[in-house]
């Protein structure tokens, strides 16, 4: 019976479309040749917010493990972020870039964020010609009204946002912090933060604060963030280690405390929201909160140190005391709105306590396909030090190679050389030195450039000129000239020995060097990934696989140097041997043919007196 067609041939091509890999996904711009998948997991497995996020600042933390510095820009300009759509550029700005170091830090504003989900971004790369994309004050949403990020250097920090409110005075900077640099506050400087329009607050307006505080000690007292206005306050700050919230709307002060004393020398999230109460946050949890509203301020704001109108240890404006605080500060924001739970919760994850749950990198592809292969992502995230100890083993690899290709042709001459003296050698009877009469070029033996090869045919000639030079007068070898020819042909022997082993210490070194050379890059790749991993804190397998992986290329070609130099060295120490024991045999063959020839026995016959420069038969 003759099959029939099928009947839904569009269902069946959608199927095979949907069960096809994702070699056909779409390339958002065919100019960039390289990009990651990222996701941003708050689903149980990863970060595990359960509370409602929308949009947020998502911290992207990228090192030698997780990224390819190699194929991306060295400041980084050519790189993009897109949304999982794979259509919608997202806004990004860099905090920190250091393509030597392979360490950045990049700020990505992404739209949408849900709780308990995967949420898909990309990273493109590999662009010459692109030009700086950075947007900062796209990053961040509207709500958004101050944002220090503390990388600046000698100077008062920067806002990031979209108003621009400056520190109007610094402090000390630090490297090392919880992301990247931040401020460092010794009780006698503060900075000083000029008011704006972003900053003025109305009464019971909603409004949020949030940064990362390092104690300098367990029992910490002192105010972080304060803003004061007659009797009007707002204040965030430590007593006895515990972390609290101070508001005075001019009826009284009112104040939320955590229950637990903060680590000294330890980083934690702060954070206060203010709506129809105000709530402090302890890395991301909700720790105390008050029935209170948000005064109305409009005075300038200053971070660490006493309020300007007092000095340490002085009541302040207010009547609040105002004692310095001491430690370190990074990552201040303002917003005004009140921020979720949900949202508190990423910042203190992304930024800082377990990065490597929420934010998740991929593995590399290329452009035109949907996987660049295992061998794109171990040759991507090879290091700088790695590409130079490959490359010593490259040009250790090339050398090698052309001494045992070299060395090869010249012993296959060789070989064919000797196998043609000896058998002239052995089948001629005429005088030895008649043998080596090199007029025009020809002997008893055939063409001497055919010979010329031959370790035996230069052995031979050594005997054949010291037979000359001393039976000129037609006299017989004694024993003790004959013990001086053996000296000159076993010299003879050396040299040769010294011409077949020239360059196979190249060999050597190939054999003992490379495997050891490879060990040294595979030892310095991990270190370096190591220590990306622990200056950009994301601790997972995806972060730590590529570049310990990446830093085993280097074994892999010291092994690739020396086990192809070894075999090649055995098998031609093999032929060189084999060529040595010949020219032995040789010499003992020929010094006995001497002895035979021109050494003057006792049971010899009489013979006639030969004439000058007569030469003597084999034969006799």
């Amino acid at each position: 019976m003759k099959p029939r067609p099928p009947r839904h041939p569009v269902l069946i091509l959608s199927a095979a479309l949907a069960l096809a890999p994702s070699l056909a996904s779409a390339w958002w711009n065919g100019e960039w040749t390289g990009r990651k998948p990222i996701q941003i997991d708050t689903s149980a497995a990863g970060a595990n917010v359960t509370s409602p996020i929308g949009a947020a600042p998502v911290l992207v933390r990228l090192h030698a493990g997780n990224f390819r510095f190699g194929s991306a820009k060295e400041d980084g300009s050519d790189l993009r972020f897109v949304a999982g759509d794979d259509k919608t550029p997202l806004k990004h700005h860099f905090e920190k870039y250091d393509s030597l170091l392979g360490e950045a830090l990049v700020w990505v504003g992404v739209p949408d964020l849900k709780p308990g989900a995967k949420t898909p971004i990309w990273i493109y790369y590999g662009n010459p010609k692109a030009t700086p994309a950075e947007d900062a004050k796209g990053t961040y949403d509207g709500a958004t009204a101050l944002v220090y990020h503390f990388a600046e250097s000698g100077q008062p920090p920067r806002d990031s946002s979209n108003w621009g409110s400056h520190a109007a005075s610094g402090a000390a900077g630090v490297d090392g912090a919880i992301v990247g640099r931040g401020l460092k506050l010794d009780g006698t400087t503060a900075v000083s933060i000029a008011p704006g329009p972003a900053l003025a607050w109305s009464a019971g307006a909603s409004f949020t604060w949030s940064a990362w505080v390092k104690p300098s000690d367990a029992e910490a007292t002192g105010e972080i963030f304060s803003r004061r206005d007659g009797a009007k306050l707002f204040v965030v700050g430590f007593e006895g280690g515990k972390p609290y919230v101070a508001v005075d709307s001019g009826t009284g002060v009112q104040r939320a405390q955590a229950p637990t004393a903060v680590a000294a020398n330890g980083w934690v999230h702060l954070a206060v929201t203010a709506g129809r109460e105000l709530a402090l946050y302890v890395d991301g949890a909700q720790a105390a909160r008050v029935a209170a509203t948000l005064p109305a301020l409009s005075t300038p704001a200053v971070l660490g140190g006493p309020p300007p109108t007092a000095s340490p240890g002085q009541p302040a404006k207010g009547g609040a005391a105002a004692p310095a605080f001491k430690g370190e500060v990074d990552e201040l924001q303002l917003a005004n709105a009140e921020r979720s739970a949900g949202f508190l919760q990423l910042a203190a994850i992304s930024q800082g306590k377990d990065p490597g749950k929420l934010v998740v990198a991929g593995q590399d592809e290329e452009s035109g396909s949907a996987s660049g292969g295992y061998f794109a992502i171990l040759i991507g995230a090879v290091t700088l030090d790695g590409w130079i100890v490959i490359g010593l083993l490259a040009v250790m690899a090339a050398v090698s190679w052309m001494v045992m290709v070299s060395k090869a042709s010249y012993l296959s001459a060789v070989e064919r050389a000797n196998v043609r003296f000896d058998e002239k050698f052995r089948h001629l009877s005429a005088d030895l030195v008649a043998l080596v009469d090199s007029s025009n070029g020809v002997t008893p033996l055939g063409d001497v450039r055919v010979l010329r090869n031959s370790p035996l045919y230069r052995v031979f000639s050594i005997g054949a000129e010291e037979i000359r030079k001393r039976t000129h007068r037609g006299e017989y070898l004694t024993a003790e000239a004959i013990e001086a020819i053996r000296a000159s042909l076993d010299s003879g022997v050396v040299r040769e020995g010294q011409r077949l082993s020239k360059r196979m210490v190249l060999l050597t070194i190939a054999i003992s060097g490379g495997p050891f050379l490879g060990l040294l890059g595979t030892v310095v790749g991990v270190m370096i990934t190591f220590a990306a991993i622990a200056a950009a804190g994301d601790v997972n397998v995806n972060a730590i696989a590529p570049g310990i992986a990446a830093a085993l290329v280097a074994t892999v070609a010291g092994l690739g140097v020396a086990i192809p130099a070894l075999f090649g060295y055995n098998w031609l120490l093999t032929r060189i041997k084999d060529v040595n024991a010949t020219l032995q045999v040789f010499v003992d063959e020929l010094v006995t043919k001497i002895a035979e020839a021109y050494a003057k026995h006792a049971l010899r016959e009489p013979q006639q007196p030969r004439a000058p420069g007569a030469t003597v038969p084999l034969s006799e």
